[in-house]
């Protein structure tokens, strides 16, 4: 990866919050410099991301498979809730381009709303699964399970925000919620088939990699459910 890359992604300030651990300073992405890797890494030729405020995770990740001899490309899914960032096509198009990432396929719905689409059932083989969008433990859940039997052998998921509870007025002051994410990496641990690794720094990201034995810990119902 170029700096120019970087400096191009950084000119936009948004690229810098969302708890990543970015830093203009010295061109450090954070929590990036693992999205690209993995990428990288796993080679794969289909990624999909769920959520993400203004696309810092789905365009490393798209440039790294973009730098890779498979091509391959991102599978973006976010209802543009928070700011209506995602809501015009034609603008969404002209940002990734202007990153230089356009092989990013961006879907401007709910992830319940994705599952009733022919590009879902289209889906096989995600070699890499970024799940950040409502913090929830249900919510994270349902994304998880949703993409569970489409994920390749060797597949990496991750969870964004999964580390502690957060109380988040992303959505409005008043409808202030507290992320419960890192309740579902608990039941990911304790199920049998699975490896789960933390890492707690900014907002937290845990890597899964494997295929659940069993899914009676997974679906006990939570607190309230």
């Amino acid at each position: 990866m170029q700096d120019e890359f970087i400096q191009r992604l950084f000119s936009d300030p948004n690229m810098l919050r969302m708890g990543h651990l970015q830093r203009q300073e010295d061109l450090n992405l954070g929590l990036g410099w693992l999205y690209y890797a993995l990428g990288r890494i796993v080679r794969p030729s289909r990624a999909v991301v769920i959520g993400s405020l203004c696309g810092f995770a789905p365009a490393l990740i798209a440039k790294a498979l973009s730098e890779n001899v498979e091509k391959g490309e991102v599978h973006f899914i976010d209802p543009s809730y928070v700011n209506g960032f995602w809501a015009d096509a034609e603008k969404v198009d002209a940002h990734f381009n202007g990153l230089g990432t356009p092989n990013i396929r961006h879907y401007c719905l709910t992830t319940q709303k994705f599952l009733e689409t022919p590009a879902y059932a289209g889906l096989a083989d995600i070699g890499l699964l970024m799940i950040d969008g409502l913090h929830t433990a249900v919510q994270a859940r349902l994304d998880y399970l949703s993409f569970l039997d489409k994920l390749s052998d060797n597949a990496v998921v991750l969870f964004h925000d999964s580390v502690r509870p957060k109380v988040s007025p992303i959505y409005g002051k008043d409808r202030a919620y507290t992320h419960t994410v890192h309740l579902f990496m608990d039941r990911l641990r304790n199920t049998p088939g699975l490896q789960v690794f933390s890492l707690p720094f900014a907002d937290g990201i845990t890597m899964v990699q494997g295929h659940p034995q069993s899914l009676d810990e997974i679906n006990r119902p939570f607190d309230g459910e």
